[in-house]
Order: C-alpha cells, then structure tokens, then sequence
C-alpha cells in the first residue's frame, strides 16, 4: 500500500537528483529515473485503479502533487542549465545570432517634415512638380536672391542687418526665401511652369515663439496664359481647407518686391498664452512684369502668380503647437505626440 510518507521520500529523491544535475543530459536521466513511464510515480497513478475504493482518492491526489512538483523542479532546472551554458558560450564568443534582437522604440517622421510631405501631396494633385536638388542651393549669389527678383541695390532686404552673407564672398550669402528656385527653374524652362520647392531658409531673425533665423519654406510658382489673381486664391484657399480645415482665414493686401498685387493669407490661430489670435501662413501674388523680364520670359504673353510659405507656422496651426522654438528643442515629450 502506498502511503504519504512513501510519496514524501519520492519526491524529495526526484527533486534531490533534479537539483544536482549538472547539464541538460543529467537532467534527461533525472526525469526519465523521477518522471518517464517507467518511474515509481508512473507505477503508482497507472495503479490507481486497482486500489481499494476507500484509498483511490488519497493516493490519486497525492501522487499528482508529487508528479506536479517533480515537473516544476524539472523546467526550473532546465531554464537554469540552459542560461549557464548560453552564458558560458558567451564568455567565448560573445556574438550569438540566435539572441532576439534588443527592442528599438519605432521613430516618426518630424511634424515640420510631416507637414512638408502633405503640402507636397497636395500641389502635385493639383499638377505641380517638385523642383530640388543641385540646381536649388542654399547659398546664392545677389542676382538669384534679389536681382531677378526686382529687390533693387539698397533695398533693406539686401542689408546685413537682414541677410546672412557669407564672409569674405561679397555678394553671396544664406538664401532668405525659396524663391530662387523660381528663378533657376525659369532659366532653364519655357512656359508653362507649375513647379514647388521646399527647403531651409536662413534671416537675421530673434528667436521667438513664431520666429527663427533657420526656418522651411516652400515656394510655389505657375507661369502660363491667362492666370490671374482668382486662380491664385483659389489654389491658396484650397491649400489651407487641405492642411488645417474649414477654420476662418482672410487675406490682407501687402507689398513684395517681385510680386504684384501682393496679398497674405491669415487664419485664426490659439497662441501660446491661449488668446484666440491670428497667423500669418504665407505670402504670395502675381509675378512682377520685371521677373518675368529678368529670365526671358514676354510679360505681354505670359502672366503667373507665386507663395511662399513657413512649413514651420504651417506646422504649428496644423498640430495646435503653441511655440515655434518646441519644435527644434527635440523634447521627445514633444516629439511623440505627432508620431
């Protein structure tokens, strides 16, 4: 008759030889000797049935719970052995293919680049084509700067004060808009034209919540026949519906040395002391009969309208961004609220 003292020295036998196995084959004896078929606590629960009725109850349950511990004593070991000997071979050779990859946190892209990639989307469904690459510097010479595009010798925006210039390379400085892309395209291209350009653009601007002296631009430029102020401010309005909605926006006659008429587009924005406000998201017009001269094209012919924008501000009406400067801090608390 088996009996809970007999179970008790089972199972302390089992998990003794358990315990000291000193590698996976020590252990494989050690269950088959405790666990296989043909050990003690097998005979016993195959016996069961032949038991007296009165003992089938005791010993079953029993003989289960030493079954039970001698199994958990068993894969404890085994996870044991086996980081030994990982360990060991690592000692040895410490690159093992085998390991699961250490878990990087996936990126996002940028909100200014998020931002970037939507206006892009949306002018070249409206059939504009990005224009970028060598042929799009960030340094330019005065003509490309300002020159073609009627900001005479003397104009502020050609100040020191306003414009970064290289040293020692008089008359070559920091881009302070896109816009010389139009310029570059238009050397090279006939009419029609319908081309964007987004990059960095550099001014002698203070930090502040809405400025930077680095900040993105993107530039939009449609030379053809017959485009008038009504195409343009449809093209912005559309713009503006995409990119943040069916808040209200206005625009506002303004000057731009090589635009004319030239207007700006606004629309309410939240600053960040929480005052319903508003933002200027671009400048933009009809291009200047003095442009179109400087790059060939007849101002009799052809009429076209450009807009520059700040993807920057963009980005920030777009995503309820307070502070320009939360964007260039790369506070991940931040960052990871636009992922």
């Amino acid at each position: 008759m088996t009996n809970e003292h007999q179970l008790e020295e089972l199972r302390a036998a089992a998990l003794t030889d358990i315990a000291g196995a000193a590698s996976l084959d020590d252990l494989e004896r050690a269950r088959v000797a405790h666990a296989g078929r043909k050990s003690a606590i097998a005979e016993i629960l195959s016996g069961i049935g032949s038991l007296p009725k009165e003992q089938r109850g005791p010993v079953g349950k029993g003989a289960n719970a030493v079954r039970a511990a001698i199994d958990a004593a068993i894969e404890e070991r085994q996870g044991a052995i086996e980081a030994e000997e990982l360990g060991s071979r690592l000692a040895t050779d410490p690159t093992d293919v085998t390991l699961p990859g250490d878990a990087h946190p996936l990126g996002a892209l940028h909100p200014i680049t998020q931002v970037q990639r939507e206006l892009e989307e949306i002018l070249l469904g409206l059939g504009y084509r990005i224009a970028d690459g060598p042929e799009t510097p960030e340094i330019e010479d005065d003509f490309h700067n300002f020159d073609a595009l009627n900001t005479p010798a003397g104009h502020p925006a050609r100040s020191s004060s306003d414009t970064l210039y290289v040293e020692g390379h008089p008359g070559i400085a920091l881009r302070p808009q896109t816009s010389p892309a139009q310029i570059r395209v238009m050397e090279r291209e006939d009419p029609p034209v319908y081309v964007i350009h987004t990059g960095a653009v550099y001014r002698k601007d203070d930090v502040d919540a809405t400025h930077s002296p680095m900040f993105h631009q993107i530039e939009g430029l449609a030379i053809d026949d017959g485009l008038t102020l009504g195409h343009l401010k449809g093209t912005l309005l559309h713009i503006a519906r995409e990119l943040v909605g069916d808040r209200e926006s206005w625009f506002q006659a303004h000057f731009f040395p090589f635009t004319e008429p030239s207007i700006e587009l606004y629309v309410e924005w939240t600053d960040r002391h929480g005052r319903q406000t508003s933002m200027e998201l671009l400048g933009a017009g009809m291009v200047d009969p003095n442009v179109l001269r400087a790059v060939g094209y007849d101002p009799e012919r052809y009429t076209g309208f450009a807009f520059g924008a700040g993807v920057d501000r963009l980005a920030m009406v777009r995503f309820g961004i307070p502070d320009l400067r939360l964007l260039y801090e790369g506070d991940l608390r931040v960052l990871e609220q636009f992922a």
